[in-house]
């Protein structure tokens, strides 16, 4: 790795894997601050050993942006539409627009989608804003209510500046924070010194706030951007294998296993509602920019006649409701690419086969280190992985008791520099967080259930075999009993789980 790190006042952990990336600025509409942060973090860029390029090329990793606060910006002046015929590059590169907001304009916008967001029920009239479509209001009050006002807020902006990724930085005349938002959902924040202040569950803008160690505060945004820049998508799919013959398939019991799973899962609101482009702005034709819609987690269990793990299919391909899944919504995986850049899959004759979901790698790849063990009700001691389902959603963990339920954290880097969903980065750092798990290393572990945290983003939970049970049902009972406490709050940062006074390990969140 070329990237040059100094040693910073507060030390965070970055990842190993971390490489030197090309950027350009292409600047839209700005302010006297954002024109000095975008000097000054481009001069951190090059400090630490990056590539400042004059324009944009067909080499250029990351061009940055800018566009107005709460203001909408037409499609045809956004990059993420129109980068590659602007520039005449052979590829699309990844957009990040800036974006100045001041602190009273920032508590003003929580604060009144906070106050939208506690009406019950909500009005739509409160979430009407220039440059969505009529039926946006639906989506900012289901992201609200997910995520709070602060998640409202990222969507609302995103669909105004017509782009994904984000940097809203906060301050009046000099940074005092940035937010950094993406497609997910994640909003974790690059503190320039300690101008926020907790009230009503927001954390909220200090005018004036004093900042203290900006070269802190650059790196940090640096290193997180260059996080995102370095990891690279898994999903490049390979069809493998004879189709499965379709009497075969309709023989097996695990597809109705999976759609029973998905309505006992909502019954007890784990999934979120999708969100779609279209229901939040117009724009063109997205699938050179980004896919239609964005999928609301994903599900899979292993069956033992198949030697195949079955598990939905992608979101991002065509709307799919995982609360209702249908047989042409399945997919079936038997492995990782040699290579490492997508699953393996089989398809069965006679129906559509959709690819599997984006976290298909990351969905098989976790049994390779870990024990494989006899099927509880097999005569024959048929062999499959020791981790029978695995469910993958965004979602927080509040609670949880140790005693039936275990917490396998990922290495300490994911909870500083975030990865995006869908990448090799993601997979390997869930691989080896469930390898280190002692309840599904040791069959014999009376713990029937093992989750992680993935800041940003929200949790994968998996069970063991357990007899008499169906796929998934050790996770919904132990939803039911309060052994495992699900909420709708997704740490964006480092977290920990100290004990509770009845027991149960309950979740601290580092601010």
């Amino acid at each position: 790795m070329s990237v040059i790190l100094r040693a910073q006042t507060l030390v965070k952990p970055s990842h190993s894997w971390l490489r030197t990336v090309s950027l350009a600025f292409a600047p839209g509409p700005t302010t006297p601050l954002l024109e000095v942060f975008a000097a000054e973090l481009l001069d951190c860029f090059r400090q630490r050993g990056h590539i400042v390029q004059e324009g944009p090329g067909d080499d250029t990793d990351l061009i940055l942006t800018s566009a107005p606060f709460a203001e909408p910006l037409a499609w045809r002046q956004a990059l993420l539409f129109s980068a590659r015929r602007r520039f005449r590059l052979s590829r699309s590169p990844t957009i990040l627009t800036l974006m100045h907001v001041r602190p009273n304009e920032l508590n003003a916008a929580l604060d009144r989608l906070q106050h939208a967001l506690a009406k019950e029920p909500p009005d739509p009239g409160d979430f009407a804003y220039p440059g969505l479509v009529p039926q946006a209001p639906h989506v900012l009050i289901e992201q609200g209510r997910r995520g709070g006002p602060i998640l409202a807020l990222q969507r609302l902006l995103q669909a105004q500046a017509k782009c994904v990724r984000l940097l809203l930085v906060v301050g009046e005349d000099r940074p005092q924070a940035a937010y950094h938002f993406d497609l997910v959902g994640a909003y974790p924040r690059s503190d320039a010194a300690e101008p926020f202040l907790p009230r009503n569950g927001i954390r909220r803008a200090v005018p004036g706030g004093a900042a203290a160690d900006l070269e802190d505060f650059y790196d940090d945004i640096v290193l997180r951007v260059v996080t995102t820049l370095s990891t690279a998508e898994v999903t490049r799919h390979e069809v493998v294998g004879e189709p499965i013959p379709r009497t075969t398939w309709g023989q097996r019991t695990t597809p109705a296993a999976m759609a029973r799973a998905g309505r006992e899962l909502d019954q007890r609101g784990f999934f979120t509602e999708m969100v779609r482009i279209a229901d939040l702005v117009a724009v063109p034709a997205l699938d050179e920019a980004i896919a239609s819609q964005y999928s609301e987690g994903c599900f899979a269990t292993w069956d033992p006649e198949l030697q195949a793990l079955i598990a939905t299919v992608t979101g991002s391909a065509r709307p799919v409701d995982k609360r209702r899944i249908g047989d042409h919504d399945l997919a079936v995986i038997v492995g990782v690419r040699p290579d490492g850049l997508g699953a393996l899959v089989r398809h069965v004759q006679g129906r559509p086969n959709d690819p599997p979901s984006s976290e298909a790698v990351e969905m098989i790849d976790m049994d390779a280190p870990l024990p494989r063990v006899a099927v509880p009700w097999a005569a024959d001691g048929m062999q499959a992985p020791v981790i029978r389902s695995k469910l993958h959603g965004h979602r927080g963990v509040a609670s949880y008791d140790p005693a039936r339920v275990e917490y396998a954290p990922l290495d300490p880097p994911y909870f500083h520099y975030l990865v995006s969903c869908a990448t090799e980065a993601q997979a390997r750092g869930i691989k080896a967080a469930f390898a280190r798990s002692q309840a599904l290393r040791d069959p014999h572990d009376p713990r029937a259930i093992v989750f992680s945290i993935l800041p940003g983003h929200g949790v994968v939970i998996v069970e063991k075999w357990v007899a008499a049970k169906e796929p998934f049902q050790a996770i919904w009972e132990a939803m039911d009993a309060g052994h495992l406490q699900v909420e709708n709050r997704v740490p964006q940062g480092p977290l920990s789980y100290q004990a509770g006074p009845d027991g149960r390990m309950v979740l601290s969140v580092e601010d």
